[in-house]
């Protein structure tokens, strides 16, 4: 597979995959009884099951909110490396089945790939992967080849972190509402370019990740930013699109912060309001203490 970091050719056009606008409301509406012993009503995530199809072959199981589901789907075939190219595809097909979430038939995700494009599912199974967050799969095959990643020299101010850890304390959000969901977001510098929630954190970076890959948006100069807590693979995840910084408002585990330090990303947890650890890659944060007494 080409680094994440190769430039594509621009004489060559991208051809871009039929994609469907599959949306779904994000929370539904259940009754409770609060603490006074009183009936209300409140809004929780609406997980569905969303079963991905490559080449009408069985692929997995996810469970997700579905709020950008062929994104999602596009960014766990490279997360997965599973695809190469974007141009590899010629359709993502999503159709919710009725019933789906409700522990009926799960929604049905097509991915058609172009003639002759040469995919294999060979490294594929029959599994669902739950919304505990884990996926598993992807870290044995991402280590072997972690070292092809090359990081740009790239920084965050800490006036930079403040804006962004604002804009995401400001955003309505699922997370609001009903609760129950991870968060994550890219940025460039103080600008948010992408957000989205899911039940797990790992289903929201890889919609992010078909998101970049599909409009072709690169990771030099931008940050990641999760509310989930850095583990490898959620480190592994940023550096495979080739974001530089990693900021969360959860904390970091050993083995995500040494594989944080093995690719010099720069990984920023517990970042709430003005207080934050930097724990890898504090060369790419340019200090400005005087803000955090401001």
């Amino acid at each position: 597979m080409n680094d994440v970091m190769n430039v594509p050719d621009p004489s060559q056009p991208l051809q871009q995959p039929r994609l469907t606008q599959a949306k779904v409301p994000l929370t539904r509406t259940v009754t409770v009884c609060n603490e006074f012993g009183e009936i209300a009503e409140t809004p929780i995530p609406a997980e569905r099951a969303l079963t991905i199809y490559l080449d009408k072959k069985e692929l997995v199981t996810l469970m997700t909110l579905g709020a950008e589901p062929e994104w999602l789907v596009l960014g766990f075939l490279r997360n997965q490396r599973l695809i190469e190219s974007v141009a590899q595809i010629e359709s993502i097909t999503v159709d919710w089945q009725i019933g789906a979430g409700e522990l009926g038939e799960p929604g049905v995700a097509a991915v058609k790939t172009r003639a002759n494009a040469g995919v294999k599912t060979a490294r594929s199974a029959d599994r669902v992967v739950t919304t505990g967050c884990g996926q598993g799969s992807v870290f044995g095959d991402l280590m072997a080849h972690i070292d092809e990643i090359v990081l740009p020299p790239a920084h965050i101010t800490q006036g930079q972190l403040y804006g962004l850890v604002n804009a995401i304390r400001v955003k309505e959000t699922t997370y609001k509402s009903a609760g129950s969901v991870h968060a994550c977001a890219l940025f460039k510098g103080e600008q948010m370019l992408m957000f989205v929630e899911d039940v797990g954190r790992h289903n929201a970076v890889d919609t992010i990740a078909g998101w970049m890959w599909l409009n072709d948006i690169h990771g030099q100069d931008k940050v990641f930013y999760t509310t989930g807590r850095l583990t490898s693979e959620m480190v592994i995840k940023s550096a495979q699109m080739g974001v530089p910084v990693v900021v969360s408002r959860s904390g970091i585990t050993q083995m995500g912060l040494d594989v944080a330090k093995r690719l010099g990303l720069c990984t920023i947890g517990r970042a709430t309001n003005k207080r934050f650890l930097c724990f890898s890659g504090a060369q790419r944060l340019v200090w400005q203490s005087e803000l955090a007494h401001a």
